[in-house]
């Protein structure tokens, strides 16, 4: 697995973030059945530089926690048959690692903050958190629905049990 990690704003975290992202990152494959060693980028920023992003590429002019971009497009939520398909291969591997190129996790140091505090965890587990609702947005699955958030809920919440970060995690 390839992480591309970039820490643009430098906040001091009490904990490893590239570190925990990995562990996530893992846990999330195991959890969605990723068969394939995959690659995903990770930028750390602040709240001025996701707010100028959410507005560029979604067109919402507010700041968020997170933003996915998927590079894969999936017929179902977890579903990686169409890359055994040769066609496939060419767009969705890196030609010179052979990992499944997922996409990119942007989050924002600030509102991992800020959010750690309003909900009373960890920072460590409010990045963590927001990794794992990340990576399965990079594995085709999304919230707009019920059904849908049920799922990406109990998901998340498995994620966040196989790399032991609760709520009462330090």
């Amino acid at each position: 697995m390839t992480i591309n990690y970039e820490d643009e704003c430098g906040h001091p975290f009490d904990f490893d973030p590239e570190d925990i992202a990995r562990q996530v990152i893992e846990a999330s494959l195991a959890e969605v059945g990723c068969p394939y060693e995959a690659e995903v980028s990770l930028l750390i920023t602040d709240k001025d530089s996701i707010h100028e992003m959410n507005r560029n590429f979604r067109g919402i002019d507010r700041e968020t926690d997170v933003l996915s971009f998927p590079l894969q497009d999936y017929d179902s939520p977890g579903d990686f048959s169409k890359f055994e398909d040769p066609a496939e291969e060419s767009d969705a591997f890196d030609p010179d690692t052979g990992e499944l190129l997922l996409g990119d996790i942007v989050i924002s140091a600030d509102r991992v903050v800020s959010q750690a505090k309003e909900y009373g965890h960890s920072e460590k587990r409010e990045f963590a958190f927001l990794v794992a609702h990340s990576m399965l947005h990079l594995t085709g699955f999304d919230h707009m629905e019920d059904d849908e958030r049920a799922e990406m809920e109990d998901r998340q919440r498995k994620i966040m049990d196989r790399v032991r970060i609760s709520r009462d995690s330090r």
